[in-house]
């Protein structure tokens, strides 16, 4: 029962993340939005694994932390450099 119940808030945190992401007034703020859905998705990935008793679904939610972090990672490099084979030692072009 209380893992149905931090579903249920999670699901409530994820929904206003997405009215974020639609209504972000900057695209910084919609990629902490966007990381937050993430972040939320993880959560109810490792919630479903102890609602159904199968704990493997922890490594699932564990590979996708990890892609969300290399994601925002690479976002964060196109907007600065506007390429990805961009080497970091490079002067942004604007």
């Amino acid at each position: 029962m209380m893992f149905a119940v931090a579903a249920i808030a999670v699901l409530i945190a994820l929904a206003l993340a997405v009215v974020r992401v639609l209504a972000g007034p900057t695209v910084f703020d919609r990629l902490v939005a966007a990381n937050k859905i993430g972040n939320a998705v993880i959560l109810l990935v490792a919630i479903f694994g102890f609602l159904t008793g199968r704990p493997e679904w922890l490594d699932i939610g564990i590979l996708y932390g990890l892609l969300n972090i290399i994601a925002v990672f690479a976002v964060l490099k196109f907007l600065r450099y506007g390429d990805l084979g961009v080497t970091g030692g490079e002067e942004p072009t604007d």
